[in-house]
């Protein structure tokens, strides 16, 4: 049996994978949603980039989890390579959703970027989006309602501490989902990871938010990926 841990992206708690849990479930898996600290449900909780990688580790850790698929969406990619690489042989694969990919001291907004502004202008948190930013991403009207009603500003420190990486990246067995509608290609330093043997491409004909437009497809990709390729 395979063990899902699945992380969502900034804003998003672990409600973002209500439709994609009971698809894995049903195929006889442990599944294992996570809210980080300092979103949704956790919001109280402070956080930084760190933390979030130490709240992976320790939920894999706390239930001696084996066998781990560890599934990072976006923003979330970059404490799940970090945790991925710690966790050792517990890890079957790690998946990245659409995802940022971590690089040693580098962090999710580059120093002087819009995005670290937008957080010091909002008190130290990165506000969710107006509706119109969730546009031409292949989610209706109920579920671009969910993200900005259940959205949680994501805490700043998350994005702008640099990540710690002790190996090379593309030495972990990954799979990186690229979603079409947000972009047709990998970003340069996904395409650079994407050389490695140990590395697989899945590409999904849906925007950035794939657990909520395209649950089902999403999860048939999960579970691919918890069988031999290395």
């Amino acid at each position: 049996m395979t063990e899902y841990v699945l992380t969502a992206g900034a804003w998003l708690g672990a409600w973002a994978w209500d439709d994609v849990v009971p698809e894995l479930r049903a195929a006889g898996h442990g599944v294992h949603p996570l809210t980080l600290s300092g979103l949704a449900e956790r919001r109280d909780a402070p956080a930084g980039q760190q933390t979030h990688v130490q709240d992976i580790v320790g939920e894999i850790e706390r239930r001696d989890l084996r066998d781990v698929v560890l599934v990072g969406h976006s923003y979330s990619g970059i404490p799940a390579g970090q945790a991925a690489e710690r966790i050792g042989d517990r890890l079957t694969r790690v998946v990245f959703v659409d995802s940022d990919v971590p690089a040693d001291s580098e962090s999710f907004f580059s120093p002087g970027s819009d995005g670290r502004a937008a957080i010091a202008a909002n008190g130290g948190f990165w506000p969710v989006p107006d509706a119109d930013e969730f546009a031409d991403q292949g989610l209706g009207a109920e579920q671009i309602a969910r993200i900005t009603a259940e959205g949680t500003p994501h805490p700043g420190a998350t994005l702008t501490e640099p990540a710690v990486l002790t190996r090379p990246l593309g030495e972990l067995p990954a799979t990186y989902i690229k979603c079409l509608l947000d972009w047709p290609e990998p970003s340069p330093d996904v395409a650079e990871l994407l050389k490695s043997d140990r590395w697989r491409l899945a590409t999904m004909d849906t925007g950035h938010w794939p657990m909520l437009s395209q649950p089902r497809e999403l999860a048939r990709i999960l579970l691919d990926a918890a069988g031999p390729g290395d």
